[in-house]
C-alpha cells in the first residue's frame, strides 16, 4: 500500500521485531540492535517506528532486585537518551518500552519520542503473570498524545486483552495505537490454519471495532526458559493487517504507508452506520466509567 500524494498525514510506521536479552551484560547490545533496526527503518522511509515491550531490557527478571538494576528513571538513563537523539537526529517518531523506576516503585512503561523531545510516557496498566511480582500497575490511564503527524496512544502486551483500553483511547481521538509486546508462548493451540496467533486477532479486532490502526511490535526467540512468539503486524482501520504478519521466529521489520487522517473518517460498511455514534452510552458508559474523560462521545 502507497499513500497518494494528497493524503493529510501521510506515515510510514515500522514496527520492529527482535531479540533482546535480560541481562546487564546484554544491556548495550539490546540498545545497539534495536537502534540499528530503527536506522534500516528510517532508511526505508519509516517516520514512525515501534520497538516491543522492555527493548532495552529483555523480560525474564530472576528477582526483583534483578529488575530494579535493568530499570532507569523517566528522562535520565542510557536508552532513554539515545532514543531521544535518534527521534531528533533522524527527525522521526519513535515508540520503545522500557523498565522505570520511581522511587521504590518499578513500572512496565513505554516512551514516545520525537524531533522536538519526549511526546509521551504511558505506564502498563494491566500485568501478566511475574511481572506482577517486579511492577507496579500503571497509574497514568490510558492517555492520547497529540503529535504533528496524528494522535497517538500506546499500550503494552496483555494491555490489548482488555477491550476497555483501545476503546477509551479512540474516544480520545486517538488515530494509532503504538502496540508494544512480549506475547509468550503459551499452552496449545498458538496458531489456527491460517498461522495466526489470538493475539494478532485481538490486535486487529481492536483496530476494527475502533476505527483506527494498531501498529503491534513483538519480540522473539528464547530466554530463560520462555519463549516469544513474534507475529508482529499492523492492522488497518478495517482490521485487517496491512502486508505481512511477521514469522513467529524471524528478526524482521513490518512496514505499512498509511494516511492516518483516515482514522477520522472511515466508514465502517454503510452509510447508515458509524462506530461511535452507534454506541448505547445511555445503557454501558455509566457503568463502565466512559464519561470520566471530556472528548469521549456523548
Amino acid at each position: 500500500m502507497s499513500v497518494s500524494s494528497s493524503a493529510v498525514s501521510p506515515v510510514r510506521i515500522a514496527v520492529i521485531q527482535f531479540d533482546p536479552q535480560v541481562g546487564l551484560e546484554h544491556a548495550e547490545s539490546n540498545l545497539s540492535r534495536g537502534l540499528a533496526l530503527a536506522c534500516r527503518a528510517v532508511s526505508e522511509g519509516a517516520n514512525l517506528i515501534v520497538l516491543p515491550e522492555l527493548a532495552n531490557t529483555g523480560y525474564t527478571f530472576h528477582s526483583r532486585a534483578e529488575a530494579y538494576a535493568h530499570a532507569e528513571v523517566l528522562n535520565h538513563g542510557p536508552s532513554q537518551q539515545a532514543w531521544a537523539e535518534f527521534a531528533q537526529s533522524n527527525q522521526v517518531y519513535l515508540a520503545a518500552g522500557f523498565a522505570e523506576r520511581d522511587g521504590l516503585r518499578l513500572y512496565d512503561s513505554a516512551v514516545l519520542f520525537g524531533p522536538q523531545g519526549r511526546l509521551g510516557h504511558y505506564r502498563k496498566a494491566h500485568l501478566w503473570n511475574q511481572e506482577k511480582l517486579w511492577f507496579t500497575p500503571g497509574d497514568l490511564g490510558f492517555p492520547v498524545f497529540e503529535t504533528p503527524i496524528g494522535r497517538i496512544g500506546l499500550l503494552i502486551c496483555w494491555d490489548i486483552w482488555f477491550p476497555e483500553v483501545s476503546r477509551l483511547m479512540a474516544g480520545q481521538g486517538a488515530d494509532i495505537i503504538c502496540s508494544l509486546n512480549n506475547w509468550v508462548w503459551t499452552p496449545p493451540p498458538l496458531f489456527d490454519a491460517a498461522g495466526r496467533c489470538m493475539a494478532s486477532y485481538l490486535t486487529m479486532t481492536a483496530a476494527h471495532v475502533n476505527n483506527l490502526y494498531i501498529a503491534a511490535a513483538n519480540r522473539i526467540g528464547n530466554e530463560r526458559g520462555g519463549r516469544f512468539l513474534g507475529c508482529s503486524l499492523i492492522a488497518g482501520t478495517d482490521g485487517w493487517p496491512i502486508g505481512e504478519v511477521a514469522d513467529a521466529q524471524e528478526q524482521c521489520i513490518v512496514y505499512a504507508d498509511v494516511d492516518l487522517s483516515a482514522a477520522r473518517s472511515a466508514p465502517i460498511w454503510n452509510s447508515l452506520n458509524d462506530l461511535p455514534r452507534d454506541r448505547r452510552t445511555d445503557l454501558y458508559d455509566a457503568a463502565l466509567g466512559y464519561r470520566m474523560h471530556p472528548l469521549m462521545p456523548r
